[in-house]
C-alpha cells in the first residue's frame, strides 16, 4: 500500500505479503528446474528456452498475466508484482522471454487502449502463456524508430531480444503497429551471436509479410514508448536480482574459502569491497522498487523514476558481477561456475533499453539540470 503525505504520494519501497508469497513460488520453481548447471546446459544447446519451465512459470503460477486485466484473462495485478518475478528471473539468469513478452509486448498492447478485436485476443493468449510476443525494436533502443519498416512490411530489424522464441512479432511501421506471425511467409528470423547466451538475439527480416494492423502511427508510437519505458523500469529489478545473487554468493564463498588458515573474507581489504557492494545493492533496491511503484501507480514521475533506476542499477549490476568473478579467484574464471553468466547478463543489460549515459541525460532533461 502506498502512503500519502501533504506533499503528495510517497512510494512504498517495501514488499507486501502477497509479493513475498509470489517470490517464494517463483524461487521454488527456479530452484527445482533452473539451477546453474541446467542454465549452462541450456546455453550450450540449440534451444536455450525450456518450454516446460515457461508453461510452469507463465500458466501454472500465472506470472505471464500479471499485467493483464482480468477481463482479458489475466491476473489483474501490476508492475510491483511483475517486478518481483523479474527480480527472481535475474537472480537465476533464467533464459525465458518474460521481460520481452509479459512486460514490454504486453504493456505495448495495453497502451493501445483497445477493449476488443485482435488486441484483446492477443492479450488473452499472452496472459495464459499460450503465445509469446516480442516487440520488434532493437534491444538497445530507448526510443522506437518506426521508419525502419515500411507499411508494406518490408525491412530488417535487429538485434531483437527473444525473437527466436516469439510466436508473434509486434512491428512498428510508418503506417502503425502490426502483429506478424513469426512463422508466416515473408518473415526470416536469423540468430545472432550474443554476449549473453541466456537472452539470445536475432535479426528479423520482413519481405512483404502479412500482418494485422493493430493501431495507427500516432497511437502505436505512444504505445511502443510506453512498452519500452516499462521494460527499462522492470529491467532495473532484473539487475537488482542479479546483483543480489552475486553479492550473496561472493560472501558465501569468501567465508568458506581459507587461506593462511583463515577465511579469505576476514581480510580487511575484501571486507571493504563487499561492504561497499552491499551499500550499492541496497541503493539499487530502492531505485528499482521506486521505478516499479511509479509504473504501478501511474505516477507522473514515472519517466524520472525509470531513468534514475536504469542510470544507477546498470552500474551496480556490472560491478557486482565483476566482483563476483574476481573474488572467486581461479574458479570464477571457469565455464562450470555460473559467475560468467551473471557478468554477461549484466553487461548486456547495461545497454538494453538505453545506456546508463542515455538515462542520465534523461534525468538531467527532466530535472532541468546541466547535461552530465
Amino acid at each position: 500500500m502506498t502512503a500519502r503525505t501533504e506533499e503528495g504520494q510517497v512510494p512504498d519501497l517495501l514488499y507486501s505479503e502477497a509479493e513475498e508469497d509470489l517470490r517464494a513460488a517463483v524461487r521454488s520453481l527456479l530452484d527445482d528446474r533452473c539451477d546453474a548447471p541446467q542454465v549452462i546446459a541450456r546455453t550450450e544447446s540449440a534451444t536455450p528456452y525450456d518450454p516446460r519451465l515457461w508453461k510452469a512459470l507463465a500458466a501454472d503460477i500465472g506470472a505471464a498475466g500479471l499485467l493483464v486485466p482480468e477481463k482479458f484473462g489475466g491476473q489483474g495485478a501490476g508492475h510491483r508484482e511483475a517486478a518481483v518475478v523479474v527480480e527472481e528471473l535475474g537472480r537465476s539468469v533464467v533464459p525465458a522471454p518474460y521481460l520481452t513478452s509479459s512486460v514490454v509486448a504486453t504493456e505495448t498492447l495495453l497502451a493501445l487502449g483497445t477493449q476488443d478485436g485482435p488486441v484483446a485476443a492477443l492479450l488473452a493468449e499472452l496472459a495464459t502463456g499460450r503465445k509469446v510476443a516480442v516487440l520488434a525494436v532493437p534491444f538497445c533502443a530507448a526510443e522506437p524508430d518506426p521508419s525502419t519498416v515500411t507499411a508494406a512490411l518490408d525491412g530488417t530489424l535487429g538485434p531483437i531480444a527473444d525473437a527466436a522464441a516469439a510466436d508473434v512479432l509486434l512491428v512498428p511501421t510508418t503506417d502503425g503497429l502490426y502483429a506478424v506471425e513469426a512463422a508466416a511467409a515473408g518473415v526470416a528470423v536469423e540468430p545472432l551471436v550474443a554476449l549473453d547466451l541466456t537472452r539470445p538475439l536475432a535479426a528479423v527480416t520482413l519481405t512483404g509479410a502479412t500482418g494485422t494492423r493493430l493501431a495507427d502511427a500516432g497511437t502505436s508510437l505512444a504505445a511502443v514508448r510506453r512498452g519500452l519505458l516499462a521494460g527499462a523500469g522492470l529491467l532495473a529489478s532484473e539487475q537488482l536480482g542479479l546483483a543480489e545473487w552475486c553479492l550473496t554468493e561472493t560472501v558465501r564463498h569468501t567465508r568458506e574459502r581459507h587461506q593462511f588458515n583463515r577465511p579469505v573474507g576476514s581480510f580487511q581489504s575484501l571486507k571493504h569491497r563487499m561492504a561497499q557492494l552491499w551499500l550499492e545493492v541496497v541503493s539499487a533496491r530502492a531505485a528499482a522498487r521506486n521505478a516499479a511503484d511509479a509504473l504501478a501507480t501511474g505516477s507522473p514521475e514515472t519517466p524520472l523514476a525509470v531513468a534514475v533506476a536504469q542510470a544507477y542499477c546498470s552500474k551496480v549490476a556490472v560491478h557486482a558481477a565483476e566482483e563476483c568473478v574476481q573474488l572467486h579467484g581461479g574458479i570464477g574464471m571457469t565455464w562450470e561456475h555460473p559467475s560468467h553468466l551473471y557478468l554477461k547478463r549484466a553487461k548486456a543489460d547495461s545497454i538494453a533499453y538505453g545506456t546508463a549515459g542515455r538515462h542520465r541525460e534523461t534525468v538531467a532533461e527532466l530535472m532541468e539540470l546541466p547535461a552530465p
